[in-house]
């Protein structure tokens, strides 16, 4: 190995750690986008969730340098679970998943990230990814990353920044020193989401690029700036590490100490404070990116990235469309149909549906904010829910009565639990489910059933190698979730 002080020494042989920040609940994507089922966990382009995506462009970075392919993953500890089986299914291990308690922003997520890495013994190169982002030229994107390198291994915070093709209102623009030749640029300053006429002078400008959220710099440069500029979140962070253990894949930090941590963004608390940082500066420059970059941020941004048919429509699952143009369609499980409309979005899901003018879409913030306001259950969850065993659907609900289709993945195992106000009724519709029933134990085939009288102990597994499909009636007082008393959970569950 040459040393880093050998005049041939390249910098592709600097070994690159990527984090990917796996927060936000990306609210102007609802009813798709939920609380608990955030917009980096859906499928919005192809087949892959945009999380997966995410992580396949580690193949690509290692294309061009070397690269760590397994990833460090900041989430919420609310969907961990179909975090690690998402990237699990992708083919992308993990160096670890650390779970956050509460949301607390991106600065508190990346110096968790910079703690864990520093922890190992070395002073990573830390590629910081946010996992709800669309590049459509990954390859472009590992060249981006490559050409920051060398600045990045000197000491500087190095960001990524995209040359505008329109006067985006609802973007963060960084300001360059000058004009950027295609090579690291100084920051001067950043501009958060000008108004029309403001971004229709920075699309003219040269010197104006969109902040992508993108970073490359060493664990230490981040921690050492966070002293200077943030030193209350660093000690939050530091704190919670310090009272975190570790649970299967996944690394709880204390929730105590991370609750206390004040919430702030990276270039909040940070990066729009570097261009004025007195001596000793941490130099901030910027790389342009023409990799096809969007965060997708509203429905809008995704019908711009999206690919479209000869009437410029975008259309997602079982729809028609007669004398349309310019609509974003997306049916979730019914046939939805457009006749003699133009630039809408048109949203369906199974328990609510978007109709809005494409030019209007943030506003669709607001929508959420009602509902969360009224308490509504549909800015929450799906209602389809996912669990590490695997899913359910509540296909129908009325007075002391609920519906639902199960799936158990090959070989998982719901908790040893009982409820308090409600029996159950099981009707296994495809697989083969092990049942234990009081001090009973036995085995159901399709078409059989079986009954689960209140407050009696229970359990379900799935001892064979397809899905288990089961639909489930419950009965009784009172059918809320939190009706569940769990005696023992292999994923450690309360």
């Amino acid at each position: 190995m040459l040393a880093r002080t050998d005049p041939h020494f390249m910098v592709a042989d600097m070994k690159v750690l990527p984090v990917i920040l796996c927060g936000g609940s990306g609210t102007r994507l609802w009813p798709l986008s939920r609380d608990q089922h955030p917009k980096q966990l859906l499928a919005l382009l192809g087949e892959q969730t945009l999380l997966q995506a995410t992580a396949q462009r580690i193949d690509a970075l290692a294309r061009e340098l070397d690269v760590e392919r397994a990833p460090l993953v900041v989430c919420n500890e609310d969907y961990r679970f179909i975090t690690a089986e998402q990237l699990r299914e992708a083919g992308y291990p993990t160096q670890a998943i650390l779970l956050e308690p509460v949301g607390r922003n991106t600065a508190p997520a990346l110096t968790l990230a910079a703690l864990t890495a520093l922890a190992r013994g070395e002073d990573a190169m830390l590629l910081v990814m946010p996992a709800d982002h669309v590049m459509r030229d990954v390859g472009a994107f590992a060249r981006a990353v490559k050409g920051g390198l060398e600045a990045a291994e000197g000491g500087a915070v190095v960001t990524f920044g995209v040359r505008p093709t329109r006067a985006e209102t609802g973007y963060g623009y960084l300001q360059l020193a000058a004009a950027s030749p295609g090579g690291p640029v100084a920051v001067r300053g950043f501009v958060e989401k000008p108004d029309a006429a403001t971004a229709a002078r920075f699309l003219a400008d040269a010197c104006h690029l969109w902040n992508s959220g993108i970073f490359l710099l060493k664990a230490s440069v981040w921690l050492a700036a966070l002293e200077r500029l943030a030193p209350d979140i660093l000690a939050s962070c530091k704190a919670a590490l310090e009272a975190g253990a570790r649970d299967y894949d996944f690394l709880r930090v204390g929730k105590a100490a991370f609750e206390a941590c004040r919430a702030d963004s990276i270039d909040y608390a940070v990066m729009e404070h570097l261009p004025g940082l007195d001596e000793p500066a941490i130099p901030l420059v910027a790389l342009p990116l023409a990799a096809g970059w969007s965060d997708v941020g509203a429905w809008d941004a995704l019908w711009a990235v999206a690919d479209k048919d000869a009437d410029g429509n975008v259309l997602r699952g079982d729809v028609l469309v007669e004398q349309a143009s310019g609509c974003m369609v997306h049916a979730g499980g019914r046939m939805v149909a457009c006749v003699g409309v133009s630039d809408l979005v048109v949203v369906e899901t199974p328990d609510a549906v978007l109709v809005a003018g494409r030019a209007h879409t943030q506003a669709v913030r607001q929508v959420v904010a009602r509902l969360k306001a009224a308490g509504r259950n549909e800015v929450l969850t799906h209602r389809k829910i996912h669990r590490p065993w695997g899913c359910y659907d509540s296909i129908d609900a009325g007075e002391r009565f609920q519906v639902k289709h199960i799936v158990v993945q090959p070989g998982a195992t719901l908790s040893l639990q009982m409820h308090h106000h409600r029996a159950e009724h099981w009707v296994v519709v495809r697989g083969t489910a092990r049942v234990t029933r009081g001090e009973e134990s036995f085995l159901l085939e399709e078409n059989q059933s079986t009954y689960i009288p209140l407050g009696v102990k229970h359990r379900l597994e799935n001892p064979g190698k397809l899905p288990l499909e089961l639909i489930e009636v419950q009965s009784g007082s009172y059918l809320g979730e939190d009706d569940i008393v769990r005696f023992e959970d292999y994923y450690g569950r309360h």
